[in-house]
């Protein structure tokens, strides 16, 4: 996996290229095409541009298309990374746990709701009531309008 996303990287048109690229977490990989040292003004750079030219969309879609059927999940998040991790290992794992512990209603708030967003599963998931946010004051915003 890491040699094709490495390979994958070569032909990515980037503003700028900072630290690491590839960061190994637990259970999962964060593939970042800017690198994880840019900074702030790097970093709105990058998603400015990658809301234009898809480049985090069309890097997840080679890949995918690389290592179709080997149990991976291509999960794009943030504003300069994607997520590599196994099949079912995504935010929904934790609905299993909640549920034992008797919550009748799992309330998830995110902004990358969309399909191939790292928030889409778990707000799509029936266990779940969903909501999509732009900001911390969006959500806020919904929370007192739900609880308070």
């Amino acid at each position: 996996v890491v040699q094709g996303i490495l390979s994958s990287l070569i032909p990515v048109v980037n503003p700028s290229l900072r630290g690491t690229f590839i960061e190994f977490r637990s259970g999962m990989l964060n593939v970042s095409p800017i690198g994880r040292s840019c900074s702030q003004e790097e970093r709105l750079e990058f998603y400015e541009l990658d809301q234009k030219e898809h480049i985090r969309e069309k890097f997840v879609a080679d890949l995918r298309r690389e290592f179709a059927g080997k149990g991976l999940t291509f999960s794009i998040g943030g504003q300069i990374s994607f997520d590599v991790f196994p099949e079912g290992w995504d935010k929904r794992y934790c609905l299993g746990i909640v549920a034992d512990d008797g919550y009748e209603t799992v309330y998830f708030f995110g902004d990358k709701t969309m399909p191939g967003g790292n928030d889409y599963e778990i707000f799509t998931d029936s266990r779940t009531e969903g909501h999509s946010v732009t900001s911390p004051q969006d959500t806020r915003r919904i929370c007192e309008e739900l609880f308070f």
